[in-house]
């Protein structure tokens, strides 16, 4: 088992940028994928980033490609989403999640979820 949280969320103009944090608890950090995933109202939740074990394997959604980065950090049991010149359609609550396999950008992939953090972008 491993609990999630999320932080770093909030209200942001258009253009600006905030740095979401997930730190994990229970098992091995280091043994998990993580996956960043949003879900804006009405929508489905999509995938948004995702790191390997390791960190050295990286992908991202082709909508936020080049403007996000994620990262990990094993020794604080952290993953990162970095969130450089936002849009309002990056409006949504963002979910850090942790997948058993070494790397996958699938929902289904991920089995621990954290409770979400909302982020705003104002026009």
């Amino acid at each position: 088992q491993v609990q999630l949280v999320e932080s770093g969320g909030g209200l942001v103009q258009a253009g600006g940028s905030l740095r979401l944090s997930c730190a994990a608890s229970g098992r091995t950090f280091s043994s998990y994928a993580m996956g960043w995933f949003r879900q804006a109202p009405g929508k489905e939740r999509e995938f948004v980033a995702a790191i390997s074990r390791g960190g050295g394997t990286t992908g991202y959604a082709d909508s936020i490609k080049g403007r996000f980065t994620i990262s990990r950090d094993n020794a604080k049991n952290t993953v990162y989403l970095q969130m450089n010149s936002l849009k309002p359609e990056d409006t949504a609550v963002y979910y850090c999640a942790a997948s058993i396999l070494p790397y996958s950008i699938s929902t289904t992939s991920y089995s621990y979820w954290g409770q979400g953090t909302q982020v705003t972008v104002s026009s």
